[in-house]
């Protein structure tokens, strides 16, 4: 069987799966599902052509991990056939451990397990079913292999999961400011001591990359639409699991009943197995089957979050500098209750919460410039644009999201 496969990717043209074992992981159930989680949970409620997946999003970081080496290697370091390998392997799976509605479920089912924890235990599931030919990819994952650009290009500021989604999301929702030259951005890449460096005339390339993350964030991923629908789903998703844990027998899959029912923690991961493989097999259709469900609940409040879900009749939302102030909350309870909502019923239709913003966090972490001259500094130390410095500082926002109107079904 021929398993160097060429696929028609819409964002890069044709890109090919370079080695049997990386056309056997994505052959593998494990990668298939990703085929049935969204890259971008509800962003289609604001851009209606985000429908893509992370399926999508594994194989293009994938191929940009192979022009980054490829690039590498043009450049006279050496980079064995097996880093290569391991390196694709490890970008291809590094999504992998992400559920349905991925940060959403993180929040609620899986409170405290974040999606990295579980790709790491996901490809160590693997390893074991591909008799130890994934060692090297989870040592450059995890970030222990001796040679530290492999993990830099993996999971960094500058990685090639990031350059993907950024050309990726921009494709498919038609936000053209967030769109970066990928291709050019790998060009610049260098290696130095081991470190993955950025060549001085590619430093333009990596302040439009850093202004486009900025946009995209605001403008996508923290879009105030998407985080009115991610509050509403996170508030069905509380209220089903209240209900179950008082008795209620609703409608869902067997999967996503088990973790209704249970709170799993990591350690349960850890030391049970199954639960690996009751994770691996939900995805966004057990979570929207549910929500469908849910609609003709008798619960009042279930069924009324979950019909303006699909009806999206979303929550309005107002963005602040700081935390709601009190008399903003007390009016906004007042109204809810004049409307029949009652005391034990507010929670669910009005929410407060955060979010931040930061194009470039200075830290461990940095993308390093390799000046003319051979010095190796910060980017922020490096440009003399002061928007980069105004990049690398956190934006925090509060929002309260409420309901303007309820008919709760008695």
């Amino acid at each position: 069987m021929n398993k160097r496969k060429i696929l028609n990717d819409p964002v890069y043209g044709f890109i090919t799966i370079p080695s049997e074992l990386l056309f056997d992981l994505v052959e593998h159930p494990y990668f298939q599902r990703l085929r049935r989680i969204r890259q971008l949970g509800m962003a289609d409620l604001v851009y209606p052509g985000a429908l893509h997946t992370r399926f999508h999003h594994a194989l293009g970081a994938t191929h940009l991990m192979g022009l980054a080496l490829k690039t590498l290697q043009d450049k006279g370091h050496l980079i064995w056939d097996a880093e290569c390998e391991a390196a694709q392997v490890a970008i291809l799976l590094h999504d992998i451990g992400h559920g349905p509605f991925s940060h959403v479920l993180e929040k609620t089912l899986l409170t405290g397990i974040p999606h990295e924890v579980l790709s790491l235990l996901l490809m160590k599931e693997l390893n074991r079913q591909f008799d130890g030919r994934l060692d090297l990819a989870i040592q450059m994952f995890e970030g222990t292999y001796p040679r530290p650009f492999f993990h830099q290009l993996i999971s960094s500021q500058l990685d090639m999961d990031r350059m993907d989604y950024l050309n990726r999301d921009c494709f498919y929702t038609g936000v053209a400011e967030g769109t970066i030259g990928a291709s050019r951005l790998i060009k610049m890449l260098d290696v130095y001591k081991d470190e993955l460096v950025v060549e001085e005339k590619g430093l333009l390339s990596i302040e439009n990359f850093l202004n486009a993350r900025r946009l995209m964030y605001w403008q996508v991923y923290l879009h105030k639409t998407s985080l009115c629908a991610e509050a509403m789903l996170t508030q069905a998703i509380r209220r089903a699991r209240d209900l179950t844990e008082q008795g209620a027998d609703l409608y869902a899959s067997p999967n996503l009943g088990f973790f209704l029912r249970h709170r799993s923690t990591l350690a349960d991961f850890r030391e049970r197995p199954e639960l690996l493989q009751t994770f691996v097999r939900l995805d966004d259709y057990d979570m929207w089957g549910a929500i469908k469900a849910w609609a003709q609940e008798s619960d009042p409040v279930l069924s009324a979050l979950c019909q303006r879900l699909l009806d999206r009749r979303l929550f309005k939302i107002q963005l602040l500098d700081a935390p709601p102030s009190e008399e903003l909350l007390a009016t906004l309870r007042k109204d809810l209750r004049a409307q029949g909502v009652t005391g034990d019923q507010l929670s669910y239709f009005l929410v407060e919460g955060q979010t931040t913003n930061s194009a470039y966090v200075t830290g461990e972490d940095q993308i390093r410039i390799k000046m003319k001259d051979g010095r190796v500094i910060d980017i922020v130390e490096a440009s003399e644009l002061p928007t980069i410095h105004a990049l690398s500082k956190i934006v925090r926002k509060y929002y309260v999201s409420w309901a303007k109107t309820v008919s709760l079904r008695p």
